[in-house]
C-alpha cells in the first residue's frame, strides 16, 4: 500500500520533482505526511534514483519533524476541535483509530511505542505511536527519544528494503 500511495503521491509532484531540488522536496513532503511518512519517503527516494544516505537524513527530519507538535500540542488542538461539530468527529475517528491500537504500545510501554513505530507495517508509524503515547498520557520526553529510535529502525528496514530488494528488482 504504501508503494501505491508513494507513486501517486510522485505522479502528483510531477512537474516539481524535474529538478534535483524538487525531487529531494517531494520525499521531504512526503516523510512528513501520515501514513507514507519515512517509509514512503524512501520509496520515493529510490524510485528518483537519488542517493542513499543523503535520502535517509532528508526523510528522517521530515518524519520526525511532526513528533513534538504530536506529543505536546495534540491534546490541547483536540480540546478546541471538540467544539466544533465537524471536527469534533475528525476528532473522535483520530481517537478510536488510536485507542483500536494501544494495546501494542500500551503494555510494553516505550519498548512498545519504538517497536511500534519501528517496524514498517500498515497502520504503525511516528505520527500514529506519538498520537496514541499523547492519549495515554505518557512521559513526552522518553515518548519521543522511542520514537526517534524507531524512526531510526524504520529508516534502517527501509533502506534494506527500498535500495536493496526493491532496487534489485525494478
Amino acid at each position: 500500500m504504501t508503494q501505491k500511495l508513494a507513486n501517486f503521491i510522485v505522479g502528483l509532484f510531477g512537474g516539481i520533482s524535474g529538478s534535483l531540488f524538487g525531487k529531494y522536496l517531494v520525499i521531504f513532503i512526503i516523510s512528513m505526511v501520515p501514513i507514507l511518512e519515512l517509509r514512503g519517503g524512501l520509496i520515493a527516494a529510490s524510485i528518483f534514483d537519488l542517493p542513499m544516505w543523503q535520502s535517509f537524513f532528508l526523510c528522517f527530519i521530515g518524519n520526525i519533524l511532526p513528533i513534538p507538535f504530536i506529543l505536546w500540542f495534540i491534546n490541547p488542538i483536540f480540546r478546541k476541535m471538540r467544539e466544533w461539530k465537524h471536527l469534533g468527529k475528525v476528532v473522535l475517528w483520530c481517537e478510536e483509530k488510536a485507542h483500536s491500537k494501544q494495546e501494542k504500545i500500551e503494555n510494553l510501554k516505550y519498548l512498545g511505542l519504538f517497536l511500534f513505530v519501528g517496524i514498517p507495517v500498515p497502520g504503525t508509524g511516528a505520527w500514529m505511536g506519538c498520537l496514541i503515547a499523547a492519549l495515554l498520557d505518557m512521559d513526552k520526553k522518553k515518548s519521543l527519544l522511542a520514537a526517534l529510535c524507531g524512526v531510526i529502525l524504520a529508516g534502517i528496514i527501509m533502506l534494506i528494503f527500498s535500495y536493496g530488494v526493491l532496487g534489485r528488482v525494478f
